[in-house]
């Protein structure tokens, strides 16, 4: 995302110069919220185009109505949901939606459950914005090297695809970006306990939760990997003991259903919007089986050279960088608005990038994040090429990272201390 030092770098990557990713950023941003502000002008709760503003959202309003009536147990209802769905439109609407959120992210609307739907979409949208540049800010801070480019970090903050899509959407994917946050800050102190716990808050987006726990199970990250049972383990039995087993039985059977029988519980058009192996290898091959197997070997791997990272020497920022590119593959579902996970990794490598500029094995690190930063907007090209560009540049960087972990390129303040470092 940010331009190495231009001596030194062979010539075809001299183009990824800071005034160019300027350039790109704003006529990026320009675009994107440009359409979003035409499309979101007309009054009411419609957009332009016909569709509910704020669409995704319109599933936690209703959620948090039917705990504040007692009918927690209708949570998991499909036909609740889209009745009452049908109720706030006024009319009926193509929208169709599931629940697939434990009961326990309904709670924390019910303080707003006696507003408009449009005022809490806009309220939670403040505050996802708010906890979206408060996260960047606090990444950029451990990021000496991108000091001198405030403005080319703001100007892409703003233009990141997924940023767009998160909020035309009214999608709760802020959170993820947050506890991604707490966990690199809390790494970095040296509290690896701290770390486990707030990537433990995950499981409110629990296939988030499929290969972090093993990388650092497997890299006997001990402190860390306790912190994060214990953490994810404490939000489902609140919600146990607040919901009841009834509840909490119905959420797990939608969950193992959609885990279980993906296809059908996906819309028609949900592979081009997701950016994981999985999605991947359903545009490419016709065979579910073969596609199963892709799926799980491709996975494997991840995961190995996640471990393989983040047991090496490396530099934190490699690291964490790796563990979240890993998280990314593997998730099964993650869509495009949920790739705001990956904005710690594109600062940081971003930043190892500009630190290292001198040293030839980096000179593909800046290329492939500006298509990792790019690409995710170019996922509906996909429903006509079968091929979603995005997820060989994750796969490709997570691969660079371990070249570059098999050499040491330290840099100062992203290494961690004491004896967790010698396991991880």
């Amino acid at each position: 995302m940010i331009p190495s030092a231009e001596k030194s770098q062979p010539a075809w990557t001299r183009w990824i110069t800071a005034r160019r990713l300027r350039a790109h950023a704003l006529i990026l941003a320009l675009c994107l919220w440009g359409v979003c502000a035409v499309d979101f002008a007309t009054p009411g709760l419609f957009d332009r185009a016909g569709n509910i503003k704020f669409q995704d959202f319109i599933q936690f309003p209703i959620s948090a109505r039917l705990i504040t009536q007692h009918r927690a147990q209708h949570l998991y209802n499909d036909e609740v949901l889209n009745d009452q769905i049908r109720t706030i439109a006024g009319r009926d609407t193509h929208v169709f939606l599931r629940y697939f959120y434990g009961p326990q992210v309904a709670l924390a609307f019910v303080p707003l459950a006696r507003l408009s739907f449009l005022t809490q979409a806009a309220i939670w949208m403040a505050l996802s914005l708010l906890m979206y540049f408060v996260c960047i800010h606090l990444l950029w801070k451990s990021c000496p090297a991108l000091r001198a480019h405030r403005r080319l970090v703001a100007i892409c903050a703003i233009a990141y695809p997924p940023l767009f899509h998160f909020f035309v959407r009214g999608q709760i994917s802020a959170p993820i970006l947050l506890c991604f946050t707490l966990a690199f800050l809390a790494f970095e102190k040296d509290r690896p306990w701290l770390a486990g716990i707030a990537l433990g808050f995950l499981v409110f987006k629990p296939q988030f939760l499929i290969a972090i726990p093993l990388v650092l199970l497997l890299a006997q990250s001990w402190a860390a990997f306790a912190g994060l049972v214990i953490s994810a383990a404490s939000q489902l039995a609140f919600a146990l003991i607040y919901f009841g087993s009834s509840v909490m039985r119905s959420y797990f059977v939608t969950l193992l259903h959609s885990a279980g029988q993906p296809a059908t519980t996906e819309l028609s058009l949900s592979p081009i919007q997701m950016h994981s192996l999985r999605s991947f290898f359903v545009l490419l091959i016709p065979w579910p089986t073969a596609v199963l197997i892709a799926y799980i070997v491709s996975a494997i791997a991840a995961i190995a050279i996640a471990t393989a990272i983040w047991k090496s020497s490396s530099s934190l920022a490699i690291r964490f960088s790796a563990l979240i590119l890993a998280a990314v593959l593997v998730n099964p579902h993650i869509y495009v608005y949920d790739l705001i996970a990956l904005i710690p990794a594109l600062l940081l490598l971003s930043n190892f990038a500009v630190e290292n500029a001198d040293t030839p094995s980096i000179a593909l690190l800046g290329p492939m994040l500006y298509l990792g930063f790019v690409l995710p907007l170019f996922g509906p090209l996909a429903s006509w090429t079968h091929l979603q560009l995005s997820v060989p540049v994750f796969a490709a960087l997570l691969w660079l990272l371990w070249r570059i972990s098999r050499t040491p390129h330290e840099t100062p303040g992203h290494k961690l201390a004491s004896t967790e470092s010698l396991v991880v």
